[in-house]
C-alpha cells in the first residue's frame, strides 16, 4: 500500500540546482572523527550552494543526537546553525529530514532558523521530475527490532518523560547510548560487501515504483555511496555519510549525480 506522502512543488530556474546531503553526525564521539572539523567542512559546503542553489535537502542524522527541550538547546553546532539561518534569511529554502539519531525535533529549526523539518519521506515535484526523498530508517522489509524501537522513541508519552529529565542527565544518557552505535565503534559496511538483492531501501524504492513512477529516490541512513537502477528511468541515490566521506547529490535540472566535496 502506498504511503500518503506529503508533497512539495518546487521551481528550478535555469542554471539552478538542488543539493542533497546526509548523515553529518555532528557531535559524534571522538572515535568517529573530529566533530568540530566536520562541522566546519559542512559549513564550507553549504556556503558553496549559495551561488546556484535552488534548495538544500539535509537527509537526516545531521546530529548524532538531538533533543529539543522547551527552554534549552543542545550545546554546540553554532556554526552549522548560523549558516542555515544565513541561507534561509537570503531566501534559500533549506529542508531538514529527521533521522534515527535526531528524530526528536520540534519547532526550533522552523521558528528560529527558518528551516522546514520533515519526519517522513516527501514527494518533490520539480517540473516533470518527481523525487521521493527521506532519511531511510525503518523503510522496506526486515529490521523489525529497530522498527519496534522507533515506535517507542516516537511515542509522545515517552518523549514527554524524557523531556522531564534535566538536560545534563538526558544528553549524557543519549551520548552513552550513541557510543554503542555502529558508527561510534567504526563498524561500517563496505561497498565491496554490498549486495543489492539484500538492500532494504532498494527494495522499498522498487515497491513504491510499482505503485507510482518516481524519477529519483534519494535517501541517507546507509553510509554507503549508492547509485542504483530502480526500474526503467528510475534511480536510487545515496550520498553516504560525512564521517567517512564528504559526498553529496546534485540535481541540475537534467540529471542527478553524486559529487565529492573537497573544499
Amino acid at each position: 500500500m502506498k504511503d500518503d506522502f506529503q508533497k512539495l512543488t518546487l521551481g528550478l530556474p535555469p542554471g539552478k540546482k538542488f543539493y542533497f546531503a546526509a548523515d553529518f553526525h555532528l557531535g559524534a564521539p571522538a572515535a568517529a572523527g573530529d566533530s568540530r572539523e566536520r562541522e566546519k567542512r559542512v559549513v564550507r559546503w553549504l556556503q558553496t550552494t549559495e551561488g546556484d542553489g535552488a534548495a538544500v535537502f539535509l537527509l537526516g542524522d545531521v546530529f548524532d543526537f538531538w533533543f529539543e527541550y522547551k527552554r534549552a538547546v543542545p550545546k554546540g553546532f553554532v556554526r552549522f546553525q548560523g549558516e542555515l539561518a544565513r541561507l534561509a534569511d537570503k531566501g534559500m529554502p533549506v529542508y531538514l529530514f529527521t533521522g534515527n539519531h535526531d528524530m526528536w525535533m520540534y519547532d526550533y529549526f522552523p521558528t528560529e532558523l527558518g528551516v522546514q523539518v520533515f519526519h517522513h519521506p516527501v514527494e518533490v515535484q520539480a517540473g516533470e521530475t518527481l523525487f521521493l526523498i527521506g532519511h531511510g530508517d525503518g523503510l522496506g522489509p526486515g529490521d523489525h527490532k529497530y522498527k519496534l524501537l522507533k515506535k517507542v522513541f516516537k511515542n509522545k508519552i515517552n518523549q514527554r518523560l524524557f523531556g522531564l529529565l534535566h538536560p545534563n542527565l538526558g544528553i549524557k544518557m543519549a551520548h552513552a547510548w550513541s557510543r554503542k552505535s555502529r558508527l561510534a565503534n567504526n563498524v561500517k559496511e563496505s561497498r565491496e560487501d554490498f549486495d543489492p538483492d539484500k538492500e532494504f531501501l532498494l527494495a522499498y524504492c522498487r515497491q513504491q515504483e510499482s505503485i507510482r513512477h518516481h524519477d529519483y529516490y534519494i535517501f541517507g541512513h546507509r553510509h554507503l555511496l549508492l547509485d542504483l537502477e530502480v526500474g526503467p528511468g528510475s534511480r536510487y541515490l545515496n550520498p553516504g555519510d560525512w564521517v567517512n566521506h564528504s559526498h553529496y547529490v546534485i540535481y541540475d535540472g537534467q540529471t542527478c549525480r553524486i559529487e565529492n566535496f573537497t573544499g
